[in-house]
């Protein structure tokens, strides 16, 4: 079986997050955002779930956003796991150094997987989504963000003209996202039951583009492709993305917006007590009939 593309250098990666543990707290909007939203989706779900793992945990911010939930009391044993040891450091509780793409976990042994804002670092999205649904119990429970295709469009689109100005062609320096229009397909290649997928579009303003940069360097987000550009991004280049962004997508009062847009996934390891949808044709009732209006038949092509 062929190996997935290395789109993304994992081991600088975790060097990226190493450096950012430190500061993370600086710049954790999005991560709490997003964190805070999964809390609460699992409140609307009334069941309990015995084991749960956090993916890409970082500083805890869906911990820290579970224990101000009424959900908490349906969360037993919450592992926070991160491919970043320091990003873990300073905390209680189960905590487990440990990479997306190979997880350590036994066939059936969790009830609840979450991950925010991780996962879009994976090489193989659909991979690492197939080992959550093995290591969950039949009818045990997915919730992810991660972040789509939109997201960093102005300093992705920047950067490309700053580049073709000044050296008469450009390459990749933002790192790809996966598309919102393939979210829930990603869930059910990777086998899950009852795919469900929608997206959170954030816009953060800023007085200047770099200091858009200094927020992605202090998350670790800042790019790790692993087909490194052949040439280094000079002072020269980027002082003259900042120009292009300012002039292009500068608002009236002089900020800057930097878009992102948040994928949020939801899918259950299949369990034959599931709902299964009705098979084509078997509706006992037409549309037509339950709206109280009258069926017009389409005219036909001859």
């Amino acid at each position: 079986m062929s190996l997935p593309p290395q789109i993304f250098d994992r081991i600088l990666l975790r060097k990226r997050l190493n450096r950012a543990a430190f500061g993370y707290d600086q710049a954790d909007f999005l991560k709490r955002r997003a964190a805070e939203d999964l809390v609460l989706r699992l409140e609307a779900i009334m069941r309990d779930f015995p084991r749960a793992v956090d993916l890409g945990a970082r500083n805890g911010a869906f911990a820290e956003a579970l224990a101000q939930s009424d959900a908490k009391s349906r969360v037993g044993l919450l592992v926070e796991a991160d491919l970043s040891e320091p990003m873990l450091a300073g905390r209680t509780g189960p905590r487990l150094v440990a990479d997306e793409e190979r997880l350590p976990f036994a066939p059936g042994r969790l009830d609840l997987v979450i991950s925010s804002l991780a996962l879009h670092w994976t090489n193989d999205v659909v991979g690492t989504l197939i080992q959550i649904r093995r290591a969950l119990k039949p009818d045990g429970l997915f919730l992810g963000a991660l972040f789509g295709g939109a997201t960093l469009t102005e300093l992705r689109q920047s950067l490309m003209a700053a580049e073709m100005e000044l050296t008469g062609g450009a390459g990749s320096r933002v790192s790809p996202f996966a598309d919102a229009s393939d979210a829930a397909g990603l869930l059910q290649r990777a086998g899950f039951a009852l795919p469900v997928a929608d997206v959170d579009r954030v816009c953060v303003r800023y007085d200047h583009p770099l200091k858009l940069l200094q927020d992605l360097r202090q998350m670790g987000e800042t790019s790790v492709l692993a087909e490194r550009h052949p040439h280094a991004l000079t002072r020269k280049v980027l002082a003259r993305a900042m120009e292009i962004y300012q002039q292009d997508f500068a608002e009236p009062d002089g900020r800057i917006p930097a878009s992102f847009e948040i994928l949020t996934l939801t899918g259950w390891s299949p369990d034959p007590s599931q709902q299964k949808p009705l098979k084509p044709g078997s509706a006992k009732m037409r549309l037509a009939d339950a709206l109280g209006s009258i069926e017009h038949p389409l005219p036909r092509e001859d």
